[in-house]
């Protein structure tokens, strides 16, 4: 599966599950427009070619749910689908004098009939480029949306043999890591450098933590400060397996060195793959590493709380969501009223700015116990609900960095007719103080970033701040 602009885990789960749900019954997706979409229900068949009529039931789904579709101006959408079309047509030397952008008025019917027709006009002259036409007029219809849980999902080949342990990469993560690389690298920092060896290919070249990339292909990561794409080459997607050259900078050792990393799959430490690693810390600290609000997870952190509390008197807990993309918002919740009850933790508001309440679930026991939350800017959607509610009820500190600001609003998925899913929310996220939290984030109470000499020498500065603050 791959999910077109999407950087929050959260959704992209939602959207693999809507890609095993089946094509609606004709008469119930069809009106005159044959147009109408609805969730999934059930498993789907296989996935079919995208079509002008896919991207026109995608269009008018979109204006009919989308958070903003009742006053989006929809020439954006097509003006943005047009783009996309006349750009493939150039690069595949195919350009054609019908490839002309058709006048919009406004009146959404009226406009997409006048791009249906140029569209097919077009399309009928390239039939061998008719489906990698009708999808980059898709994508880019649905990024128009500039929305971070907004995308669109169909089927791929996946990765031969896949066992519970297998990644595929390079072997390493850096400290801009791939939900970042992922569309979301204004929040990236300079300088990029290994933070964890995985295995794989990084493994057999020997890198080590903390050492600093300073060219990616020949190209610089960061330029004046701002992050490059170059960085997008550091976490390849199956099937690609292009070879990546890395110019490297060991600090400990002066050590400058080139070396060329291969894609491919290597087995990752079971123990770093669990959603939930608990320990205990200083005799009396818990520590717990949440890694994504999936199903029961909020149960799981409470259990390995309890576990470690037995027997002894605990002086806090210290929440550890660093590189959490997110999941549920019900975990989210349900992990907060934990900790503060009869809270509202955040809010839900359609595009007239009415809005629904998140509130604690006040059957969650209290665990009565100081808190400080870890973060960075992997941590997106619903890390960043529990960390805005953290923050505004004052429930617990925040130490670490800005998290990732990829929280636009929880995502429903839509089947389309070809058996692939539109996935974006109906309503925006703002948090309890009813600020927005997309593409800002939540700034921590305590700023402490990890930097190279910390990954070299196996520091965790944010992990010692918090257990300054709790043992105050």
């Amino acid at each position: 599966m791959t999910v077109v602009r999407i950087a929050a885990a959260g959704l992209a789960l939602l959207l693999a599950t809507a890609c095993t749900a089946p094509t609606p019954p004709r008469g119930e997706e069809s009106t005159a427009a044959g147009t109408v979409c609805a969730p999934p229900q059930g498993a789907p068949g296989p996935e079919t070619a995208t079509t002008i009529d896919v991207i026109e039931q995608a269009y008018f789904c979109i204006l009919g749910n989308y958070y903003s579709g009742a006053t989006l101006d929809a020439r954006s959408l097509l003006t943005a689908g047009f783009v996309a079309l006349t750009q493939e047509l150039n690069r595949n030397g195919r350009d054609l004098p019908e490839a002309t952008m058709p006048a919009l008025t406004g009146d959404r019917k009226a406009d997409w009939t006048a791009f249906e027709t140029v569209y097919r006009k077009i399309t009928d002259q390239v039939p061998d480029l008719r489906d990698k036409l009708a999808i980059v007029t898709l994508e880019a219809i649905v990024a128009a949306l500039g929305d971070d849980h907004a995308g669109w999902t169909h089927d791929v080949e996946q990765p031969p043999d896949y066992y519970d342990g297998d990644g595929y990469g390079l072997g390493f993560q850096a400290s801009v890591d791939d939900s970042q690389a992922d569309g979301n690298l204004g929040v990236a920092l300079a300088p990029l450098f290994v933070t964890t060896v995985q295995g794989g290919a990084a493994q057999d070249a020997g890198l080590r933590p903390g050492d600093i990339i300073e060219s990616i292909n020949g190209s610089a990561p960061f330029i004046d400060g701002q992050a490059t794409p170059a960085i997008n080459a550091l976490y390849p997607q199956y099937p690609e397996a292009r070879p990546v050259r890395l110019r490297l900078l060991r600090q400990s050792t002066g050590r400058r060195w080139s070396v060329t990393l291969q894609p491919g799959l290597f087995q990752r430490d079971l123990v770093a793959l669990q959603v939930v690693r608990s320990k205990l810390l200083d005799d009396d600290i818990a520590h717990v590493r949440l890694t994504s609000f999936l199903p029961d997870s909020a149960d799981r952190v409470l259990r390995a709380i309890s576990r470690l509390r037995a027997g002894r008197t605990l002086s806090g807990v210290v929440l550890d969501l660093r590189g959490n993309s997110g999941g549920s918002p019900t975990e989210a919740v349900r992990l907060l009223s934990a900790f503060v009850h009869g809270k509202v933790t955040a809010y839900q508001c359609a595009v007239d700015g009415k809005c629904a309440t998140s509130r604690t679930d006040d059957t969650v026991e209290l665990l009565g116990l100081p808190l400080v939350v870890l973060t960075d800017a992997g941590c997106a959607s619903a890390c960043e609900h529990f960390s805005s509610a953290a923050k505004d009820l004052r429930i617990g500190q925040l130490v670490g960095t800005r998290t990732a600001g990829v929280i636009s609003g929880p995502a429903q998925a839509y089947l389309l007719r070809n058996n692939t899913a539109l996935g974006f929310p109906a309503r925006h996220h703002l948090g309890p103080n009813h600020e927005v939290i997309d593409r800002v984030g939540v700034p921590p109470d305590h700023y402490v970033p990890l930097t190279p000499k910390d990954a070299a020498a196996g520091r965790d500065p944010a992990l010692a701040k918090a257990l300054t603050l709790l043992h105050k």
